[in-house]
């Protein structure tokens, strides 16, 4: 019996659910000018998977990069979300 994909899958479902607050947390405090610290950390996980020879361990380190590249786009539309009301607004933050 192969676990190899169970595993896999489950690396995946709780790197994307801790992304999901990482992505609020980031937008709340420094707003989405943070996207090429996303993009750098994503190609560079990406490109580390390829060099990994564990199955395992190479899928986690794809998965965490492939999150970080959706991060960017998620965190566009956190921005969205913060001017609909949907997420609170960083008080200390100045307006335009």
């Amino acid at each position: 019996m192969l676990w190899s994909g169970v595993i896999i899958g489950a690396i995946s479902f709780l790197i994307i659910g801790i992304f999901h607050p990482v992505v609020i947390y980031c937008e709340y405090y420094f707003t989405d000018r943070v996207w090429p610290i996303f993009l750098t950390g994503g190609l560079i996980f990406c490109v580390l998977s390829l060099f990994v020879h564990q199955i395992i361990l190479s899928a986690a380190l794809a998965v965490i990069g492939f999150a970080m590249l959706w991060s960017i786009v998620e965190l566009k539309e956190q921005t969205k979300r913060v001017r609909k009301g949907w997420f609170p607004e960083n008080p200390n933050r100045a307006k335009k």
